[in-house]
């Protein structure tokens, strides 16, 4: 019997859709039929949340995180994916006061990297995220460097995505503006370590290795619903 999946989500909702969509397409991609595992999805206030991570008031950020995974427990969620990157800054500590298992973003992110064989990795996403230490930190574990954009870069990127991307709106000039960052670094790959980043960029545009979190994360999930943990 499949696991019953828990999505902790809203934060955006437009990321939150994309999950559902790829999980039930990577599914069918597998099997062919429409014998979707069960889905639990608990949406939280994405302004509430993003006022939390950008005022670093952390005890209350990992507090709401905490509260919505106990939401998806008693809804009988079997397993929880948090369908974003940020709030893995916290995973450890959310660790310690939750019994279901968390899978992570990171290491979603981590175990691909490995299999390609890359030494350096430019790290994208939210400046909350740029600036963290929890994907360097991860990295390490897979023998990876992680470098960052400058500053300027940052808060264009950050722009980008609070500006359009959670509002599904994708302008050209952005994707142009997005490559020209990531052309500028030396490195092996790029993580795309915001989950609305993927609706800028697909492999197609790129002429360099792009670790998309979004979709990575969702293959993890499904390996785990299926009972392979040997995948996740």
């Amino acid at each position: 019997m499949k696991k019953k999946i828990g999505i902790l989500g809203g934060i955006s909702h437009t990321s939150t859709i994309k999950y559902y969509q790829t999980l039930m397409n990577l599914y069918y991609e597998r099997f062919g039929n429409y014998y979707y595992p069960e889905i639990i999805m608990h949406s939280l206030d994405f302004q509430y949340f993003t006022d939390l991570e950008n005022e670093l008031r952390l005890q209350e950020y990992e507090d709401y995180i905490v509260y919505s995974m106990h939401c998806l427990e008693k809804a009988g969620a079997d397993f929880i994916i948090m369908a974003a990157n940020s709030p893995h800054s916290v995973l450890a500590e959310v660790r310690k006061r939750i019994g279901t298992p968390i899978l992570s973003i990171v290491d979603a992110v981590g175990r691909a990297a490995q299999k390609k064989n890359v030494q350096r990795l430019l790290l994208t996403g939210i400046k909350y995220t740029m600036q963290s230490d929890f994907y360097r930190n991860g990295m390490r574990n897979y023998g990876i460097e992680i470098i960052t954009p400058n500053d300027e870069e940052q808060n264009l990127i950050d722009q980008i995505i609070f500006k359009e991307l959670v509002l599904n709106t994708i302008l050209d000039k952005s994707r142009e503006d997005f490559l020209a960052i990531i052309n500028r670094y030396p490195v092996d790959g790029v993580i795309l370590g915001c989950t609305e980043l993927p609706l800028l960029l697909s492999d197609k545009d790129a002429k360099i290795l792009l670790l998309n979190s979004l979709h990575l994360h969702c293959e993890m999930a499904l390996n785990y619903t299926l009972g392979d943990s040997t995948k996740t």
